[in-house]
């Protein structure tokens, strides 16, 4: 759903206040964290979609990896799980056994226990998780805690939604498929682990609004000005291509409104690189802003790790919320 559609309906809700909710929705966060002890609280949340591939059993890992990543951006550790399945009664009931194999291979992976789940008869397939995990409610990691002097750290490529569209369109190879459905299987775990280790101030999960408009709700909650260096984003080299020849989705334009007004784009930032900045993502990379020393050690730390396309990819500036992007 665009988000400005889901702001008008979300502005219908009354305000909570509840002592023990220490994360709502107030500052667009991946999750909501309840507290439950001095030591403990809960970080929940629930993800679940379309088909971003057309292999049931890629999908279930893709959409399993999606939903946990929201946990890890929380600086959480995910513990269980529940299945979301809505299920067309045409197809066969294998296709929705491969999909759920897929996510439980995820979250086995991830070290978390898949509990049960709720299927329904749909015309459109869908499928997602809800996760439970637990953070110390001191070491909570938000969206809206970036600090001037911040830089920005980008742990995965970005440019997946036009990938989708343009392969769902018969373009592209299946090595680039593989690419694609790897990345977003990926689990953000080493990244989230590794951010809480550094001592990050803030972080978020790039996916459904795009690296802009993800950058834009944690300029937003933190009351700060960010500043993105375009050159310096991983991106897709083919999602660079297949932008120039149109293949974008609507969320190329939903994700622009969402950001009307906030964003300044400097002259030498090619359209291209500006589509793929506002490509609505699955299972994206996670955006950290931490002190620049802290920065440079977190790439450092996970490129030892094996994630190899974690770079520095902006910075904090105070000043009114809003994002710059420069070459």
């Amino acid at each position: 759903m665009s988000p400005m559609v889901l702001g008008q309906a979300l502005a219908y809700l009354p305000a909570q206040h509840n002592p023990h909710v220490l994360v709502d929705t107030s500052t667009a966060d991946d999750a909501g964290v309840y507290k439950l002890t001095d030591e403990i609280a809960l970080v929940q949340t629930v993800d679940f979609f379309t088909p971003i591939v057309d292999d049931p059993y890629t999908f279930g890992r893709i959409a399993a990896a999606n939903s946990l990543s929201d946990v890890y951006a929380m600086g959480g550790r995910p513990l269980t799980a529940l299945n979301i399945a809505c299920y067309p009664d045409k197809l066969d009931p294998e296709g929705l056994g491969l999909i759920l194999s897929g996510g439980q291979e995820r979250a086995t992976a991830a070290g978390v226990a898949v509990v049960g789940g709720h299927t329904v008869m749909d015309k459109e397939l869908k499928y997602g998780m809800s996760i439970t995990g637990v953070v110390h409610p001191d070491r909570i990691v938000t969206n809206a805690a970036a600090k001037p002097g911040d830089y920005l750290v980008l742990t995965k490529p970005v440019g997946t939604g036009i990938l989708a569209t343009a392969l769902k369109r018969g373009k592209g190879t299946a090595a680039l498929l593989e690419r694609m459905a790897e990345t977003m299987w990926t689990l953000n775990d080493v990244a989230g682990q590794a951010m809480v280790e550094h001592g990050a101030h803030a972080a978020t999960d790039v996916t459904g609004c795009g690296l802009i408009g993800h950058t834009w709700e944690m300029a937003k909650g933190s009351e700060v000005h960010i500043r993105l260096h375009a050159a310096q984003v991983p991106m897709f080299e083919e999602a660079l291509v297949f932008a120039k020849r149109g293949y974008l989705t609507q969320g190329d334009v939903s994700n622009r409104e969402y950001t009307r007004g906030v964003v300044t784009l400097d002259a030498g930032v090619s359209t291209e690189m500006v589509q793929v900045m506002f490509d609505p993502q699955t299972s994206g990379g996670l955006l950290v802003a931490l002190p620049p020393a802290q920065a440079k050690a977190l790439v450092a730390t996970l490129h030892a790790r094996g994630v190899d396309c974690a770079v520095i990819v902006g910075e904090v500036e105070a000043g009114v919320s809003g994002i710059t992007v420069v070459p």
